[in-house]
């Protein structure tokens, strides 16, 4: 990155901000950030004055459904007088239009609502209006359900509780019920307890036969009409689409470029503005600011500016590329900090690798991360392309094909084997898998502490690289114990001699223990000293416990790898052995279960396992040597829709 200072005269602005926006590579910053003494500067801009018009002009244009895609208008200049006024009259008319569609929508739809309510009273011969204004009795139309219907037999010693059926469907009547005034709220409850549901019908001097004739009638009126509006509005819409995209593309340019000045301060008859691009941009977006009169520019490189957060704009290669998702989702790294989307890539891969092995289930992962990707521009898509290749290499090594463990035994025994090399359910091979996953745990968070000395010694913080748990000092302490068990416990070879303990684990433990005074002595700082060393001590006694847990649980997470290896042939076992209880191998229901069961084992592991890798980077290796914040590099830049 560059950090860039532009300043010029106020005639000149429009010019610079039209080039640093089409540029689209220029994050503006805070001037304060780069000059401390503003109080003499004063806000060219504090509201877009942009928005309200691009706001209301998108808004109707959504309720279209139509799309827009952005244009080239840098040769198309109206003034702020003329985007308003266009955004209020396209407004204007679009909504209009839009009213005049959704009036007629509407009423379309309330007439077929009113003919499929009708329908079920089309036995009831008399008009709805007389029987809706009696004076002394009130009818309600509605539906019973069935059920309803037949306890009706219990009231039957009431005159008044009656219900009269004109048409039925599978599971309500439709009818009507008539109740003396008088007595019409006690009916009332008597229906509403057997679940009867009140339908309006309009009062009209027709009948319902009558009515729904009518209906028939008005409802293809209604649907001309509301082909009429809608052929209006596309008419509208194809005359004035060449306008509206050249307008609707100016005021999101403005509207964007209105970004930059607000961050632009005036001082006088000048203006000021900073900001950062990528260095690869800065001779060409040089010689375009120099075109313009009266501007001055100051190019700076973004290590020389390290106080003011550069913003970071991540660029790895191609394979690495799709796990930028996974970084920047924890958060992209400090300017002076590593990238650690090389190093994801490379570790997510082989764990979800080792931990899904199965050769058949594997291509189908990848199959469906490349779908993913293509069809619906997934991000995890591409994440799993990659596992799922990986997941096929460990499941050829360890002979497993959608869990048939050993349908590729012909392979190996034409390689020279007498059997497959790695048996997973095999009791010899369980505690081999367990320590191999503890193993790799070992030497990623190794790897893990020597990228914490790196970054730390590019930051300059020579006392984190040397003392910290994760620095010189953690490496030689975890390393030594680590290799010195081994020894002892599994080599049978005697190495934790005194002076072994005493020089690279003792030692180190101490420096770690006393990292803080001696990180701020290394790095030059005069108060370096605690201000009571009883108290650090003691503070740091409780500390040095949680460190101790620190490395023994981390390297205990990794044992998830070899168990996600075990539980994946154990839940595949348990399908077969479903499978064998409907019937032999080949028939249907054999093959069915075995089918099913490698669906759902799929599914479920390619999740869980998913969350399980990402769980043990970003908790037991990037808590080693990444911190994730810093700020992502984001330019003003049009984006075509």
């Amino acid at each position: 990155m560059q950090a860039v200072n532009v300043i010029g005269l106020m005639d000149h602005i429009d010019e610079v901000i039209t080039v640093l926006g089409e540029s689209g590579v220029f994050h503006p910053d805070e001037v304060n950030n780069f000059y401390p003494d503003v109080k003499d500067f004063t806000h060219l801009q504090t509201k877009n004055s942009y928005a309200e018009p691009l706001t209301n002009l998108k808004a109707a244009l959504n309720q279209t459904k139509r799309s827009f895609p952005m244009t080239d208008v840098s040769d198309f200049n109206p003034s702020s007088e003329e985007l308003e006024s266009f955004s209020k009259k396209t407004t204007a008319e679009i909504d209009s239009l839009i009213d005049k569609r959704e009036s007629a929508a509407k009423k379309l739809s309330e007439a077929k609502q009113d003919l499929s309510v009708i329908q079920h009273f089309s036995g009831l011969d008399v008009q709805i209006e007389k029987v809706l204004g009696t004076k002394y009795v009130t009818a309600r139309f509605g539906r019973l359900p069935k059920d309803s219907v037949q306890k009706l037999e219990v009231y039957k010693d009431n005159e008044f509780v009656d219900f009269a059926v004109c048409t039925e469907d599978k599971t309500h009547c439709w009818g009507v019920y008539f109740a003396p005034n008088d007595r019409l709220e006690e009916i009332d409850k008597i229906f509403e307890g057997l679940f009867f549901e009140s339908t309006e019908l309009i009062g009209d001097n027709e009948t319902p036969g009558e009515k729904i004739e009518s209906y028939k009638k008005e409802i293809p009126q209604l649907e001309q009409q509301l082909k009429l509006a809608e052929k209006e509005l596309d008419n509208y819409l194809k005359e004035n689409k060449e306008n509206i995209t050249r307008y609707l593309s100016k005021l999101e340019e403005l509207y964007l470029y209105a970004g930059i000045r607000s961050k632009a301060l005036q001082h006088n008859n000048s203006f000021i503005i900073v900001g950062w691009i990528p260095t690869e941009n800065k001779k060409q977006l040089r010689k375009r600011l120099k075109k313009i009169r009266s501007v001055e520019l100051d190019f700076s490189d973004a290590k020389n500016e390290m106080d003011k957060r550069p913003p970071v704009k991540l660029k790895n290669i191609f394979l690495a590329r799709p796990f930028e998702y996974y970084t920047e989702m924890y958060g992209v790294p400090k300017y002076n900090e590593i990238d650690p989307t090389l190093f994801v890539a490379i570790t997510y891969v082989i764990i979800f690798g080792i931990m899904f092995a199965d050769l058949g289930q594997g291509f189908c992962i990848a199959i469906a991360g490349l779908i993913m990707w293509k069809l619906k521009k997934m991000p995890i898509g591409r994440i799993l392309f990659p596992c799922g290749i990986s997941a096929m290499v460990f499941g050829t090594l360890f002979g497993s094909v959608f869990g048939f463990e050993h349908a590729l035994d012909p392979m190996f025994v034409r390689l020279g084997f007498n059997e497959k090399p790695i048996e997973v359910m095999a009791p010899e091979f369980t505690m081999t898998i367990i320590f191999t996953a503890v193993g790799i745990g070992v030497f990623l968070l190794i790897v893990a502490m020597c990228l914490n000395v790196y970054t730390s010694f590019r930051q300059k913080n020579y006392g984190k690289a040397l003392f910290s748990t994760s620095g010189v000092a953690g490496i030689i302490f975890y390393g030594s114990l680590v290799f010195g068990l081994v020894f002892e416990l599994f080599l049978g070879v005697h190495v934790l001699t005194l002076p072994y303990i005493l020089g690279l684990i003792v030692l180190p433990f101490i420096l770690i223990f006393f990292a803080e005074p001696l990180g701020n002595l290394v790095n030059g700082e005069k108060d370096w000293q605690p201000e009571s060393w009883g108290g650090y001590i003691v503070e740091n006694l409780f500390e040095s416990i949680e460190v101790l847990l620190g490395y023994v649980t981390n390297t205990m997470s990794f044992l998830r790898v070899g168990a996600f290896v075990l539980v994946h042939a154990g839940m595949m076992n348990v399908v077969f052995v479903l499978a064998e209880t409907v019937g032999n191998p080949g028939s249907v229901g054999f093959i069915a279960i075995v089918t099913v069961g490698n669906i759902i084992v799929t599914v479920l592991e390619a999740l869980l396992v998913s969350i399980q890798v990402l769980r043990l980077e970003y908790y037991e290796m990037f808590s080693r040597f990444y911190s994730g914040e810093g700020r992502p590099f984001e330019p003003v830049k049009l984006k075509s829709e």
